[in-house]
């Protein structure tokens, strides 16, 4: 099994991938580490700023190091450099808030798995043909599982990830997943502000735990 088959199996498997940002690098790295802790093997970070990179490049080093087991992943691409740039960092996948061709096209002589952000049924169906197995849902509070249960049977061979305001509760997440979704993105809702203001990975690390264990619970 490829690398970008395993990731596309896992992050199903794990039904949660956390996404952060965080300008400083320590905070990226001790944010890292609980959600690790915490039990989740997949991660994206977001390429917000200019630190991004450098700072993607410290996660990278310290996963080799003592987290082989990690898939770390890139999201907000948008464009082929930014794909090439974060692929030579050591990025295990890429995500986009949009669909690119150009950045499907790196992807694609990379071997690495790519999800792009699509909110249209034409954006889904550009999605599709250009052979992504993975969709992102964006932004996922506004269009919603309502959204979801309706074009589910358009694309039958397609997976679904929703991203941008999916809740830690267990209502959201019910209506998620019986929507159809495979998995959901989360960021702001887990790894709040506050939690970062604080440093709090402790209560990072009980969140996640607890996120996994409501979503395991859903699905039986």
């Amino acid at each position: 099994m490829s690398k970008q088959e395993a990731i596309l199996k896992f992050i199903p498997e794990q039904g949660l991938l956390p996404l952060f940002f965080h300008k400083d690098e320590q905070v990226s790295l001790d944010v890292l580490r609980a959600l690790y802790d915490a039990g989740i093997r997949a991660v994206e970070y977001t390429n917000r700023v200019e630190a991004a990179l450098a700072n993607f490049k410290a996660m990278r080093r310290l996963c080799d190091a003592e987290m082989q087991d990690l898939y770390l992943g890139i999201g907000t691409i948008k464009s082929a450099d930014m794909a090439r740039a974060f692929l030579d960092a050591g990025a295990d996948f890429l995500i986009s808030p949009v669909f690119d061709a150009s950045v499907a096209d790196v992807a694609y002589l990379n071997k690495t798995l790519w999800v792009p952000g699509c909110m249209t049924p034409t954006e889904i169906h550009e999605a599709e043909k250009a052979g992504c197995p993975l969709v992102k849902l964006f932004p996922g509070n506004v269009l919603g599982p309502g959204f979801m249960s309706a074009i589910k049977e358009l694309f039958p061979n397609l997976q679904f990830m929703p991203t941008g305001g999916v809740e830690l509760e267990e209502g959201n997440l019910k209506a998620w997943f019986a929507s159809g979704v495979v998995a959901v993105g989360m960021g702001s809702k887990l790894i709040t502000k506050q939690i970062l203001q604080e440093k709090n990975y402790s209560l990072l690390k009980q969140n996640t735990a607890e996120a996994i264990r409501i979503i395991r619970e859903i699905r039986g």
